[in-house]
Formats: C-alpha cells, sequence, structure tokens
C-alpha cells in the first residue's frame, strides 16, 4: 500500500498554499505516496497575515496530530507558519518540532535538516547565540548524537560516518579560543564512539570536534555523510547555500515521520507565482520514504 501522508499548508497568507498546488497538480506522487490535505484555508489576502490565518494553521496542526497518532496517516509534512503570528494567538511552543513532540507525547527529539550531499543535526536550536555554551553539555550531544546515527541507519547506511563540529573558532585551537572542545564536545565524541561499540551494530564512526570553516567542505565533498553542529546557523548556513531550494527539516525521534520544507512563509512573494515547490517535493519524497522504511 502507499504510504499515506497528511499535508497541512501552514499560514495561508503565506506561500504554502501555491507551492502545495503546484505538487498536487504535477500529479508526480500518484504511484508513490496517498496525499491527505489538512485543514481549511481561510479567506486572505497573499503576503497579509491575520490571527485567522494563524488559527488555522494550528487547527491543521492539531489535526494533523491527531491523525498520525492515531495511525489514520503514516507520516506529517507541515507547512511554513510564522511564528510571530502564532504567538499573538497564544501558540506557546518555538515552532512545530516542539509542538509535535509535545502532542505526541516525546521527550527525546531533535532538529535534523538536510539537502543535497548536507545533513545536519543541531544541539541547539532556536537561542540566542548568547546562550550557546551555557546549554552545551556532553549528554545532551551525545543525545542529539544517538538520535542522528539512528536517522542515518534507517536511511540504510549501516554505518554512518559523522563529523561532530567544534564551537570556537578552529576548534578551540587546543585551549587557546575557548575549552568548549577539550572539557564537553570530545568527551561526548568519545562516549558515542564507546556506545556504538557496545550496541552490537556494523561501527558507526564519530569524529572531531572539527573547525566548522573546514568540516563542511569535506561534509559536501562525501567525507562525511552528516555532520552534528552546536547551534542554529553553524547548521543552517552551509545547507541553505548549498541546498537552498531543496533542504527538508526532520523532527528526529517521533513515532512517525514528520517533515517540512526549509523555507518560511515568504510573505513577500505570497501570491506572485514565483515560489518554487522544490523544498516540498523533497520534504514529501523524504516522508513517503521514512514512511515505508517503518512499515
Amino acid at each position: 500500500m502507499l504510504p499515506r501522508i497528511g499535508i497541512t499548508v501552514g499560514d495561508a497568507a503565506g506561500i504554502g498554499p501555491e507551492i502545495l498546488r503546484a505538487v498536487l497538480e504535477s500529479q508526480q506522487f500518484v504511484d508513490r505516496a496517498d496525499l491527505l490535505v489538512i485543514g481549511d484555508s481561510p479567506d486572505c489576502s497573499p503576503g497579509n497575515p491575520t490571527p485567522e490565518t494563524a488559527a488555522a494553521a494550528l487547527a491543521a496542526m492539531e489535526e494533523a496530530a491527531r491523525l498520525a497518532n492515531s495511525r489514520e496517516i503514516d507520516a506529517i509534512v507541515t507547512g511554513p507558519i510564522h511564528k510571530a503570528r502564532m504567538a499573538e494567538i497564544g501558540f506557546t511552543f518555538p515552532g512545530q518540532t516542539e509542538f509535535f513532540a509535545t502532542r505526541s507525547g516525546t521527550t527525546n527529539y531533535a532538529m535534523l535538516l538536510t539537502g543535497g550531499s548536507i545533513t545536519v543535526a543541531l544541539v541547539t536550536v532556536h537561542v540566542p547565540l548568547g546562550k550557546v555554551p551555557g546549554l552545551l553539555t556532553t549528554s545532551e550531544i551525545v543525545r542529539i548524537g544517538k538520535l542522528l546515527e539512528e536517522y542515518l541507519r534507517r536511511r540504510g547506511n549501516a554505518a554512518p560516518r559523522i563529523a561532530v563540529a567544534g564551537l570556537n573558532p578552529h576548534a578551540g585551537e587546543s585551549g587557546k579560543m575557548g575549552y568548549d572542545e577539550i572539557e564537553i564536545i570530545a568527551p561526548a565524541v568519545a562516549k558515542l564512539n564507546e556506545s556504538v561499540l557496545t550496541s552490537q551494530k556494523a561501527r558507526s564512526n564519530f569524529a572531531g570536534p572539527f573547525p566548522p570553516d573546514t568540516l563542511f567542505f569535506h561534509l559536501a565533498s562525501g567525507k562525511w555523510d552528516a555532520a552534528l553542529c552546536m547551534y542554529h546557523d553553524q547548521g543552517l548556513i552551509p545547507l541553505k547555500l548549498h541546498a537552498f531550494h531543496s533542504g527538508v527539516n526532520v523532527t528526529l525521534g517521533l513515532p512517525f515521520p514528520r517533515t517540512s520544507p526549509d523555507h518560511g512563509t515568504a510573505f513577500d512573494i505570497a501570491g506572485k507565482g514565483t515560489a518554487r515547490p522544490d523544498s516540498m517535493i523533497a520534504a514529501i519524497n523524504l516522508a513517503a520514504e521514512l514512511a515505508q522504511r517503518s512499515s
């Protein structure tokens, strides 16, 4: 049977409805997935979000979570929402990642992004950069690293090669530019490799911490299968430079696959017919693949 993928359009004043319309009209998923559009889009003017468009986006997310938890759909693909507009209607989550984790009762989750030859998982996500060093712990790096390894194995990689990024310039330069690598990140890399040795699985290889300015060159060149990044922009800047139109956001750890296009509502171009559906197509493809591998 074809995997049943539930899709939300996000904020209807953004580009979500038009990119989804382009996907459906292309008919390219007819033989690969059963697509179910979830929620209603209120009347609105493209580029002008309202409390009604935010409320409709939230209602669709709630319905998608209900359908996934009851196994009436096999995966969720979410269109982009606008966090400020969502907050105005009482949405208290940092984003959709945290929303679906809470609705599924998941506490061990993480954000991953993938596009082209780059896959990154993030140890810290939507926090001010100044708070990142205080949030990094060896145990948290290990937790996210294990979720990343599991994702790569799920996609058929029996022995993933994962590069771990440093936090400071030159990965701390042996302590001259910071001790985070020595005191926190390197011990996490060692623990991740120890866990691989005792897991009775084919050997994975965690290595690092590496200076990020060289890590991503080697990642894009195929030396590594993925990178474990310490903060949001460290992973997303190279990913979007490399695969701006085809990146996909994945929530790791959920009991069902959840993906989304790696772009925002783009209110500035909504309704102008210039939005590209590439990232939505990639998100649906990946959701279908993960759902099939779960069955």
